[in-house]
Parts: structure tokens; C-alpha cells; sequence
């Protein structure tokens, strides 16, 4: 996983060389934020319902080849069905949301969204493939598949800019995606985990991730609007703004998947099994955790707030990236910093109630978080500019956290 996260941000600093805060990667970050929020909230939600009710299939012996036919006849059904939605509304989404820009930036849109929308299917079949290789503790492989994405981008970039033109991040983008899949599934086959029987939709645990998996969605959905709401509000500051968020998010970005996405991919299939043998131990378990997490990610918040303006300066400051650009992306970045240990352990605490079947509660947190962050945007933007954006998403985290342990806390108190 330290691989991975490190290819991807190193792929930023290539990025940052190539563009600064620039209108063409505004606008790829434009184009490809319908497909990355369909493989966050749709895939990504099936992917969270379809680990613990697959685990419950496991202890019960029964036909996990049907179980897996079926999850991914769903699979292929929703991303081609969410593929076609984007590519149908593609013009009325940037009419609706990013109105008032010249034609030229709306077709620097479109033509990189054409090729990496096609991303959203092998997305799908490698989030299914991946949780099945997780599921059989295989970590190693399923967590470093993801390193093809950022170095296929890094390899366009570096070799065939000038070839590929305006659409050399959108390719390197669809080209890393095909190469992850087809790496997973190669690792799947090897590993003989991939078992296609006739599907069963009358599955006991299939009807339970159905029943579970709308729920999930939901709060998904909720969750996946909030990057949209802050490009929405972006958009409306100087060219630049876009990209410039999505530079300042980066540290953090990267200090909270070492932190925490390393340790959600294990959590999430360890919680479900342990939750099927003692739930009451389970939740022990979880605060245990917490604990550790709140104290490591808070002495690694303290020391990334001093340092802010020399690191960014050090990892983007060159070429295209200008020294102005630095002080603007450092001073996101710090707002965007605070969140560091509640979305870390709030990251957690949702592993763990979508472990134990709780998916219902986190729409109501989700509904939260997003009003809060419209409001807080529209309050902040005007006070604080681009720089109330990052703190509007702080304060959601925060907000959103202690919402998450308060339930987790009483649904402890109902099993003592």
C-alpha cells in the first residue's frame, strides 16, 4: 500500500511539472469526476455490502460460485447502465454546473471524459475481483493493483505527451484501468478463487446484500455530492481554483490512505468475520483501535500543519508550478489537514457498521454532511474564498465522526 500511495503522489509531482494550475487539468479533473463518483458511490457500495454477506456465504458452505456469478452479473448491469447515463447527460451536467466558460473549455471536457469514461467497467470488475482476493487474505496483490493508474499516467506524461495532446491524462487514466483489471483478475485465476456457476438471485445472502445494499447506496450517493458541491462552488472562483483544491488535498490525501485505507481494506473483511463469531468482542476491538488512530493521526496532523509551505513547495514548486502557487496550495492544504484524524477514524467506523449490516444510520449521517457542507460553503466562500472550501470539508469530517461514534457507542451499550 506505502507503493502505491507513493506512485500516486509521486504521479502528482509529474502533473504539477507538466500543468500548474492550469485550465486543461481543470478540466480533466471536470471529466473524470462523474466516472470517479460512479466507481465511488455505486461500484464502491456494492463492493462494501458484497464483502460481509460473502464472508456469511463462506460460513455457511454453500454455492459460492452461484454467489459470485451473480454478484457479477450485478457488476456488469450497473456499470454499463451508469456508463450510458454519463455518456447521455454529460452536455446538461456541465450546462447545469459549470455554466459561464467559453466553448473551448467545455470541449476540452468532453473529449477527455470520451476516454476515460470507459474506465467505469473495468472499475467495477476489478472492485469485485479485488474484494474476493481480500476476502481469501490476499492483500498484497489486490492493494497493488491500484499502482497501474497513476503509472500509466506517469508513462503518457513522460513519453507521449506530445502525441497524445489534450487527452494525455484521460488515456493514461483509461490505460492504467484496463492494465489493474486485467492484473487482478491474472492473480484471481492463479489463485483459483474465481468460481462461475449458474447465478442464484433467491440466495439467502444475496436477498440480505439487496436488502442492505440501498441503504448503502444512499449514503454513498450523500457523500460521493460533496466533491461535486465543491467543484460546483470552484468553478465560480478564477481558473485555477479546481486545481488547485484537488493539489492541496494531496498530502493529506496520501497521509490518510497510509493511515487508514491501509488499514480499511483488512479492517472491513476482518470486522465481518469477527462480527459473525462475537460481536461484543468485535466492538472492543474497534476502540481499540480508534484509540491508536486518534494519537498517531494527530501528531502527524501537528507536524504536516508547520511544515505546510515547504513541503508543497519542495514536492510541486517547479516549471509550471510557481512559487505563488505554492503559498495558494499550502494554506488549502493546512485547512484541509484539520480533518486528518476524524476522517481517518471515521473512515474506520464505517468499515465497521457496513461489517455488522448498520448501513441504514449512515444515510442520516450523510444527509448531515452534506447539508452542513453546502451551508458551510456557501458561508466560507465568501469570507475565506478557495480556502473556505477546504475547511467547509474539515469541519464536515469532524462533524461527521462524532455523529458515527455516539451510534457505535450506543449500539455497544444495547449488546452489554
Amino acid at each position: 500500500m506505502l507503493l502505491v500511495r507513493c506512485v500516486g503522489f509521486f504521479k502528482e509531482i509529474v502533473v504539477a511539472d507538466n500543468f500548474g494550475l492550469s485550465e486543461l487539468l481543470d478540466t480533466f479533473l471536470i471529466a473524470v469526476l462523474i466516472p470517479t463518483f460512479i466507481n465511488g458511490v455505486f461500484l464502491g457500495s456494492f463492493k462494501s455490502v458484497f464483502i460481509p454477506n460473502y464472508v456469511s456465504e463462506l460460513k455457511t458452505g454453500k454455492n459460492i460460485g452461484a454467489f459470485q456469478s451473480t454478484s457479477f452479473i450485478i457488476t456488469i448491469f450497473v456499470s454499463i447502465f451508469f456508463f450510458l447515463i454519463a455518456f447521455l447527460f454529460t452536455d446538461v451536467y456541465l450546462e447545469t454546473f459549470f455554466s459561464g466558460h467559453t466553448q473551448q473549455y467545455y470541449d476540452l471536457i468532453k473529449i477527455q471524459f470520451y476516454y476515460a469514461a470507459p474506465s467505469i467497467l473495468f472499475w467495477g470488475f476489478s472492485s469485485l475481483i479485488s474484494g474476493i482476493l481480500t476476502i481469501d487474505d490476499e492483500f498484497t496483490y489486490s492493494s497493488i493493483s491500484a499502482v497501474f493508474l497513476p503509472l500509466s499516467i506517469i508513462v503518457c506524461l513522460v513519453f507521449f505527451k506530445e502525441a497524445l495532446g489534450d487527452i494525455v491524462l484521460a488515456f493514461g487514466t483509461l490505460a492504467g484501468s484496463i492494465t489493474s483489471f486485467l492484473f487482478l483478475l491474472i492473480v484471481a485465476l492463479k489463485r483459483n478463487v474465481i468460481h462461475i456457476h449458474k447465478p442464484d438471485f433467491a440466495s439467502v445472502n444475496i436477498k440480505l446484500l439487496f436488502r442492505q445494499l440501498p441503504a448503502k447506496l444512499a449514503s454513498s450517493l450523500l457523500t460521493g455530492i460533496n466533491p461535486l458541491v465543491d467543484q460546483y462552488f470552484s468553478a465560480q472562483l478564477i481558473i485555477g481554483s479546481i486545481a488547485a483544491l484537488n493539489y492541496g488535498i494531496k498530502i493529506p490525501a496520501f497521509a490518510i490512505g497510509i493511515i487508514g485505507i491501509a488499514l480499511g481494506n483488512v479492517l472491513l473483511p476482518y470486522f465481518s468475520k469477527s462480527a459473525v463469531e462475537n460481536r461484543k468482542e468485535t466492538f472492543n476491538k474497534l476502540k481499540r483501535i480508534l484509540k491508536y488512530l486518534i494519537l498517531g493521526s494527530v501528531v502527524i496532523m501537528v507536524i504536516l500543519l508547520l511544515l505546510s509551505l515547504p513541503i508543497i513547495s519542495l514536492v510541486f514548486e517547479r516549471n509550471a508550478f510557481t512559487a505563488s502557487d505554492s503559498v495558494i496550495v499550502s494554506k488549502i492544504q493546512q485547512m484541509y489537514l484539520l480533518q486528518l484524524p476524524a476522517y481517518v477514524t471515521g473512515l474506520i467506523m464505517v468499515k465497521f457498521l457496513t461489517a455488522i449490516n448498520k448501513n441504514n444510520f449512515m444515510v442520516l449521517t450523510s444527509v448531515v454532511s452534506l447539508i452542513m457542507n453546502f451551508v458551510l460553503n456557501f458561508i466560507l466562500i465568501d469570507a475565506m474564498g478557495v480556502y473556505g472550501l477546504a475547511l467547509s470539508t474539515s469541519l464536515v469530517s469532524i462533524v461527521n465522526s462524532v455523529i458515527l461514534y455516539v451510534y457505535i457507542s450506543h449500539l455497544n451499550k444495547l449488546h452489554v
